[in-house]
């Protein structure tokens, strides 16, 4: 080392060994979890689009069918699905859509015309953000794979910092800042390789860190606990137990009424969603309504667990309602739909920094070590050219 160069401390040096090697180490998972979550952030619009027509009605007429109606229609039409909710959207001239599961398809979409009761398309698109979800959170490998993914994600959240540190000039003037925040297009590559890294890992390191937390949050259940708990909430689900069971010997109340009624006490909300992949055990609905509803999210979202058969509210205990409101504060953060539209196009380019920050990071490793290389050669070169002149 130079005389002139001052030393770094040994927190630096650890620091920099941290960031370098677990990073090396977790380098080709994080690329692949960082990469399938960026799929995810668009797949409700692309399950939408794909959707197409479907998404209409022919016509809207003065009285819809029964959702119970629908949902005989599209079992018998498709035997082997099992509806597993139903989306009612307020607008009149939306068709009523269907969450459906089947084994050997995977994830599905039907949608029902709600004044015919005609079934108008079954599309298998979502089946394909199933997948991906599944990779980004264990790799399709339950148990293992999920372990694999945590890890690789505390690793993560290691670099994210140790990178901030790295990040950090020692002293701040115009040649510091204009490195710290700017990227040399027209240098050479490795240069614009080590601004990519360096520049862009800044500027996505809030987001970052908010993404992999929350990820982290959803992957271990000891954590989202505590984090409920922070926050207000209790995360004990004993009262689940104590909600009313199917009862065969009673009528159920409409679903329709249901949400009639839930759109009447949230004049704004477009959306509503009932679960149904319990009903026939359960004596209750749980209804969610919301300015839009996702695969994991729902935008102003507002709960309510209402009595099958009377279609009155059933009492849950405030700070467990609070606990379902924070969980779902936590996947919209990590969904990117905290902000609508705008949230999701920063997560998704927060995603696409993320998946390049590895490769990147590799390059400026692989490129140093190849410089290093050269210059021992360059010096063995040099001394035996002086031994040859000393002989």
């Amino acid at each position: 080392m130079n005389k002139g160069k001052s030393k770094k401390s040994i927190f630096s040096r650890v620091n920099a060994w941290l960031h370098l090697w677990t990073g090396i180490f977790a380098g080709i998972i994080l690329v692949f979890v960082a990469l399938t979550g960026t799929l995810v952030v668009y797949g409700d619009e692309v399950i939408e689009w794909s959707a197409g027509k479907a998404r209409y009605v022919e016509q809207v007429r003065p009285e819809r069918l029964p959702v119970e109606t629908l949902m005989a229609n599209v079992t018998k039409a498709y035997p082997r699905v099992k509806l597993s909710e139903v989306t009612v959207y307020k607008n009149p001239g939306r068709t009523v859509r269907f969450r459906t599961f089947a084994p050997g398809k995977g994830l599905g979409f039907a949608y029902a015309d709600p004044y015919t009761g005609k079934v108008l398309k079954y599309d298998r698109t979502a089946n394909f953000f199933y997948v991906m979800a599944h990779l980004h959170a264990a790799l399709l490998w339950h148990g293992p794979g999920g372990w694999i993914v945590d890890i690789a994600t505390v690793i993560f959240l290691i670099e994210l910092i140790s990178g901030i540190i790295l990040w950090w000039p020692r002293k701040w003037n115009k040649y510091t800042r204009d490195a710290s925040f700017k990227i040399k297009w027209k240098a050479r590559f490795k240069r614009v390789n080590y601004d990519l890294h360096n520049v862009l890992g800044f500027y996505s390191s809030i987001l970052a860190l908010i993404l992999t937390i929350t990820g982290l949050i959803i992957a271990f259940h000891p954590l989202a606990a505590s984090t409920v708990k922070i926050f207000g909430g209790d995360p004990d689900t004993k009262w689940q137990k104590t909600m009313p069971k199917n009862d065969a010997t009673r009528s159920a109340f409409a679903i329709n009424k249901v949400l009639e009624q839930e759109f009447t006490r949230h004049p704004r909300q477009k959306m509503g969603q009932i679960w149904l992949y319990n009903l026939d055990s359960s004596g209750f609905y749980m209804v969610t309504t919301a300015s839009k509803l996702g695969l994991k999210s729902a935008e102003n979202a507002q709960l309510a667990f209402i009595d099958k058969y009377t279609g009155k509210d059933l009492p849950v205990p405030p700070k467990s309602l609070k606990g379902e409101y924070i969980e779902n504060t936590v996947w919209q953060l990590h969904m990117g739909t905290w902000m609508g539209q705008a949230g999701k196009l920063f997560t998704f380019l927060c995603g696409l920094i993320c998946t390049s920050l590895p490769i990147t990071g590799f390059l400026i490793w692989w490129n140093r070590g190849k410089k290093k290389k050269r210059k021992t050669v360059r010096t063995v070169v040099t001394e035996k050219k002086e031994l040859l002149v000393t002989r």
